[in-house]
């Protein structure tokens, strides 16, 4: 069993390595961001024109972030806070989860 995304959200916006990208979202080019009860579903989209926020490159490693600011705020997560999250694939989903994300 994998250990999961090491995932951090900050100023708005949601930071991936590029191994956990390559691992779990590949190809894709954006993510869909969903709160259910406490936690952080973070689905795969395969085009940007499906909606979603974009997963763009952040450095030549290939590290990815997406800016979600207004879904973040909208959450409770202040604009200057640093939140170090663990989400896990789950098949039955589709998409990482991230348990007691909004928990802080």
């Amino acid at each position: 069993m994998s250990e999961g995304a090491k995932i951090t959200v900050t100023r708005g916006s949601l930071y991936l390595s590029w191994q956990d990208y390559e691992r779990y979202f590949r190809g894709r080019q954006a993510v869909i961001l969903l709160r259910r009860a406490c936690d952080l579903l973070i689905l795969p989209v395969s085009h940007a024109a499906a909606g979603g926020y974009l997963l763009k490159m952040r450095n030549a490693a290939g590290d990815r972030v997406v800016a979600a600011g207004d879904f973040f705020r909208d959450q409770g997560f202040a604009d200057n806070s640093i939140h170090q999250i663990t989400a896990i694939w789950s098949g039955e989903q589709g998409g990482l989860v991230a348990t007691n994300a909004f928990q802080v």
